[in-house]
């Protein structure tokens, strides 16, 4: 997995803690951690997370990411589908137009 920088490019200079808990120890530490669970399952996972709470910038980020690691626009149409009764419609919804941009 790429070394991941989004974090002090974006908040280095106004958050830098924050942004070596980002890209050290989150993407560093957690992600890297692929044999008790792959990038692919904890793509899924996290989509499923910033799908229920909303954050769709951050879920647009994540679609991205999870498309790299192997997860189908089917396999998500489900996903969130599946959601949308656990999470809410109009999240589930708002989460569809972000799939379309990433998997036209």
């Amino acid at each position: 997995m790429k070394k991941q920088t989004a974090g002090r490019e974006q908040l280095g200079d106004l958050a830098p803690v924050f942004a070596h808990l980002n890209d050290d120890v989150l993407f560093g530490e957690v992600w890297s951690r692929v044999e008790e669970l792959s990038p692919r399952d904890r793509s899924l996972v996290t989509i499923s997370a910033l799908l229920a709470q909303g954050a769709y910038p951050q879920l647009k980020s994540h679609l991205l990411l999870g498309k790299e690691h192997g997860l189908r626009k089917e396999e998500l149409v489900e996903v969130f589908t599946h959601l949308a009764f656990y999470a809410g419609w109009p999240k589930a919804w708002s989460a569809f137009a972000l799939l379309r941009e990433v998997y036209p």
